[in-house]
């Protein structure tokens, strides 16, 4: 089977797992950003920033989900590579 697959192949739920990491650093910014004059002692950012920290959570969902997506094709790919047998 590998012997098929293309090494530059996208695999269904590769997009997602990109968008995921997207998101996923978008919010680990936020975070620091948000996180920073904590420390610093200067004034904290108003709320909506605190929201934006949820992007992590929100980019590792997705790209949980595109792994799971990924799984998915590639069990269906194997079953109907053996039932073709």
């Amino acid at each position: 089977m590998r012997d098929k697959t293309q090494a530059n192949s996208a695999a269904p739920g590769d997009q997602l797992i990109r968008a995921g990491a997207i998101v996923f650093f978008l919010g680990a910014v936020a975070t620091l950003v948000t996180v920073a004059p904590l420390f610093l002692g200067a004034k904290p950012f108003p709320t909506y920033m605190y929201g934006l920290s949820m992007l992590m959570a929100v980019g590792f969902l997705v790209a949980g989900a595109g792994v799971l997506r990924s799984i998915t094709a590639g069990r269906r790919q194997a079953r109907d590579a053996s039932a073709s047998r």
